[in-house]
C-alpha cells in the first residue's frame, strides 16, 4: 500500500503514521459553495443522460427530454354521447311544441358513445332528446348546433403537439396521456447510482441474537438507500468495512467504477479510527472536513476521480439530516429538478431551548393544535436518537450564533408530515406511563385519521403547559403530602380560574426495579441508603420524584444519603433502560416498565394516575374517541396485562374543578 499523503507531502494515514483531522467549522452555505464549485470544475453537475422505458416502469421517472404526440386524441371524429347523428341543419326549428321527424338511414344514423362519425353528419342528439315513431321516422324536440355532443379529432391531443416538458417527473395520468398520444416509450433520465459503505468494527447486521455489548446493528445504509430511492436514485448497500484505511480506500475505489456518487458512512469525524477524510484527501480533494450544523457536524465533502465522495457521520440522526442537505440536493440537480423547499407552518415552542452558537441546528419537534394555537414540542435532541425522526412532524432551524429559543417564542417549522395529519392530534404532555404508548396504538386503530402524540415532561410540567395552553390533557399523579390525595391541589394551584375534568386513566404500582435475581437484594426505601448502592431517580416535578421525596422525609432519610440522587432519567422505561444497562442498581418505576426490560420488580405502594383535561377540550370532537376507547373492556384488559395496573375506574370522571 502507498502510504496516504497530505497536499503538503506529509503522511496522511496509516496504520501506524497517520496524520491527525480536526474538524472545522464551515458554514453550511460555504460547505455547499465549495463542494458545487469543484464537482462543476470535474463537469460532474450536469443532468443524467437519458434512457428509454416502457410505459409500465415510467412512474415517477424524470423525463429527459420534451415528449410530443405521435397522433392525435381522438384520431377521428367520434360520437360524444348515445343517440342519432344528424346534421346540425335538419333539427333547425325543432321545439317541444313542434318537432322535427327525421327519417332513418336518409337523415339519422344510430350511434353510441365512442363510435366514428358516419360521413356528412356533424353534430348528435342525446337518446334522450329523441322519440321513436317507427322503425323509419324519429323526432327530435330542440335543436342542435354543429358539431355539438361530438368529440372531434385532436380535441384532447393533435399529433406533434407537446404532451410532456423535459425535467417532468411522470404521473399515473402524465402516462395516460402518453398512451393516448401513442408514445409507449419514454426517455427518462437515468437514476443516479449511489454507493453506500458503512464502516466499523462493531457493526453487526440486523436480526443478530444475541448482540454483545459494543455491537452496534448497521441500518444507517438501510435509510440511506430508502431515502435515496424516494430522491429518484438508486441505492446500493455494501457489506459493512472494517475501521482500516486500506479496507475503505479500496472499497470507495471499487464503488467509484460503477457508481455516481460514493457514501461512506461513520469514520467522518476526527478520532483514532476515523479514516473516511484522509481517504478522500489520499484519493482527490478533500474540500470540507467538518460543517457548522447540529446534529451532523462530521461531514466530509470531497472528489474523487472526477466524481463526489460524501462522508456522514455515523449516528443516525446526523446521517439522516446531512444526507439531507447534501445528498439530496445533488440528486435533484442531476436529475433536472429544483431544490426541494418543505412547507412550513407557524408555531409557538412549549420549552426553553439553548442551542450552541457557532453551528445551524436542526431541532425535531411534535406538533398538534391546540385551540387557536399550533404549538411545537421539542423532541429528544441526542444524534443517536433514531425515534426522534420516527415521533418528529416537522424541524425548527436554529441560526448560527443564536442561544437558542425561550419558550412560547413564535418559530417557522419544516413540515415532515402533511399538515392535516397534524390538525387530528391529540396532544398530551406530563407524566409517562406506558398506557398512553397503548392508547395512540389503539386510536391508530380504532380511528385512523387520529393521533396521540404525548411529550414526556413531568406531572408539573404537564400542568404548566395547560396553563399555557400548549396541551389539550396532562397525565398527573402528584400527591398532595398534607392531605394524602391526588392531583386536587395542584390543579388549583397551577389552573386557577380553568375549568377542569379530572378522569381517572389507572391505578398502577410503584416500586423498585432491579436487575433478575435481585442480586444485592434491595426491597425497601431503607435499601437505597447502603453506600454500595446506586440510585437513578426521576426528573423534578415528576409525579414519582414527589413520590420518593414524600416517602423519603417518611421514613426521615435526606438526599444526600441516596447514591445517584441527583442523577435523573425523563421515563420509567429510561429508568429502567439504566438498571438493565448496569449503570444503576435501582430506580423507582411502575411494574410494566420493569417488565418490558425483563427486570425484576419490589412493589412499594398504589397510586392513582390521572388525566387532567381543560373542560373546553373535554367536550371537543377530537377528544370523543379516547373517551369511547377508555370505556372498551378489550383495551382494559390489555392495560391490565402489561402488570401492575388496576382499571376499575378507568375512563370515570373524578372531579371536576372550576
Amino acid at each position: 500500500m502507498n502510504t496516504p499523503r497530505s497536499h503538503d507531502g506529509e503522511p496522511a494515514a496509516g496504520a501506524e503514521n497517520r496524520r491527525r483531522y480536526f474538524l472545522s467549522d464551515i458554514p453550511l452555505d460555504e460547505a455547499r459553495r465549495r463542494f458545487y464549485d469543484a464537482l462543476e470544475q470535474a463537469d460532474s453537475l450536469s443532468p443524467m443522460p437519458g434512457e428509454t422505458v416502457s410505459l409500465d416502469q415510467a412512474l415517477g421517472r424524470i423525463t429527459a427530454s420534451p415528449i410530443w404526440a405521435a397522433r392525435s386524441s381522438p384520431h377521428y371524429d367520434a360520437a360524444a354521447m348515445d343517440g342519432i347523428a344528424v346534421r346540425a341543419a335538419d333539427t333547425n326549428g325543432a321545439t317541444e311544441t313542434s318537432p322535427v321527424n327525421l327519417a332513418v338511414g336518409s337523415q339519422i344514423v344510430w350511434v353510441d358513445t365512442g363510435d366514428p362519425m358516419p360521413p356528412g353528419y356533424d353534430a348528435v342528439v342525446m337518446i334522450e332528446h329523441v322519440h321513436r315513431i317507427d322503425e323509419q321516422t324519429v323526432q327530435v324536440m330542440a335543436p342542435v348546433a354543429p358539431w355539438q355532443h361530438v368529440r372531434t379529432l385532436g380535441e384532447d391531443l393533435v399529433a406533434t403537439e407537446l404532451v410532456l416538458p423535459e425535467n417532468h417527473q411522470l404521473t399515473p395520468v402524465d402516462l395516460g396521456a402518453c398512451a393516448a398520444a401513442g408514445v409507449t416509450q419514454i426517455p427518462v433520465r437515468r437514476r443516479p447510482k449511489v454507493a453506500i459503505i458503512p464502516t466499523g468494527n462493531e457493526l453487526v447486521p440486523p436480526g443478530v441474537s444475541p448482540l454483545k455489548p459494543g455491537d452496534i446493528v448497521e441500518f444507517n445504509s438501510l435509510m440511506l438507500a430508502g431515502l435515496i430511492q424516494d430522491w429518484g436514485g438508486d441505492g446500493k448497500r455494501f457489506p459493512p468495512v472494517p475501521d482500516d484505511f486500506p479496507a475503505i480506500r479500496d472499497a470507495v475505489l471499487g464503488a467509484l467504477e460503477s457508481h455516481d456518487l460514493v457514501i461512506v458512512n461513520a469514520g467522518s469525524s476526527a478520532g483514532s479510527e476515523d479514516y473516511t477524510a484522509a481517504v478522500v484527501e489520499d484519493l482527490g480533494q478533500l474540500l470540507v472536513h467538518g460543517v457548522a450544523v447540529r446534529p451532523g457536524h462530521p461531514v466530509v465533502l470531497g472528489v474523487v476521480q472526477g466524481k463526489p465522495v460524501i462522508g456522514l457521520p455515523g449516528y443516525p440522526v446526523s446521517a439522516v439530516l446531512t444526507a439531507e442537505l447534501f445528498v439530496r440536493p445533488l440528486l435533484d440537480r442531476w436529475l433536472g429538478q429544483a431544490p426541494q423547499v418543505r412547507p412550513t407552518v407557524g408555531a409557538s415552542i412549549t420549552r426553553k431551548v439553548l442551542s450552541p452558537l457557532g453551528e445551524d441546528e436542526y431541532l425535531r419537534v411534535k406538533l398538534g393544535r391546540v385551540g387557536e394555537k399550533m404549538v411545537a414540542t421539542p423532541l429528544q435532541r441526542g444524534a443517536g436518537i433514531i425515534m426522534s425522526l420516527v415521533r418528529a412532524d416537522g424541524m425548527v432551524v436554529i441560526p448560527r450564533f443564536s442561544e437558542g429559543l425561550d419558550a412560547g417564542a413564535d418559530v417557522q417549522v419544516q413540515l415532515l408530515q402533511p399538515l392535516e395529519k397534524i390538525e387530528n392530534t391529540i396532544v398530551a404532555i406530563g407524566s409517562h406511563d406506558l398506557t398512553l404508548d397503548l392508547l395512540a396504538s389503539h386510536l391508530g386503530k380504532t380511528d385512523p385519521g387520529l393521533r396521540l402524540a404525548s411529550s414526556h415532561i413531568g406531572s408539573l410540567g404537564g400542568l404548566i403547559a395547560l396553563r399555557r395552553g400548549e396541551a389539550h390533557l396532562a397525565g398527573s399523579h402528584l400527591l398532595d403530602e398534607v392531605t394524602g390525595e391526588y392531583n386536587l391541589s395542584y390543579i388549583r394551584r397551577y389552573l386557577p380560574g380553568v375549568p377542569v375534568v379530572l378522569v381517572n386513566l389507572v391505578g398502577r404500582v410503584q416500586g423498585l426495579m432491579v436487575p433478575p435475581g435481585n442480586p444485592k437484594s434491595i426491597h425497601t426505601l431503607e435499601d437505597l441508603t447502603r453506600p454500595e448502592i446506586s440510585f437513578v431517580n426521576r426528573q423534578r416535578g415528576s409525579g414519582t420524584r414527589v413520590l420518593l421525596d414524600y416517602k423519603l422525609n417518611e421514613l426521615n432519610i435526606g438526599p444526600e444519603q441516596v447514591s445517584g440522587y441527583r442523577r435523573e432519567e425523563y421515563s420509567h422505561l429510561a429508568v429502567a433502560a439504566a438498571v438493565k444497562a448496569g449503570s444503576a442498581d435501582t430506580g423507582l418505576g411502575i411494574l410494566s416498565a420493569a417488565r418490558a426490560l425483563e427486570l425484576d420488580f419490589a412493589p412499594l405502594m398504589d397510586e392513582r394516575y390521572d388525566l387532567v383535561i381543560p373542560r373546553i377540550h373535554y367536550q371537543s370532537d377530537l377528544l370523543q374517541p379516547l373517551w369511547a376507547l377508555l370505556n372498551d373492556t378489550t383495551f382494559k384488559q390489555e392495560v391490565q396485562a402489561m402488570g401492575g395496573y388496576h382499571t376499575e375506574d378507568m375512563g370515570k370522571i373524578v372531579a371536576e374543578l372550576d
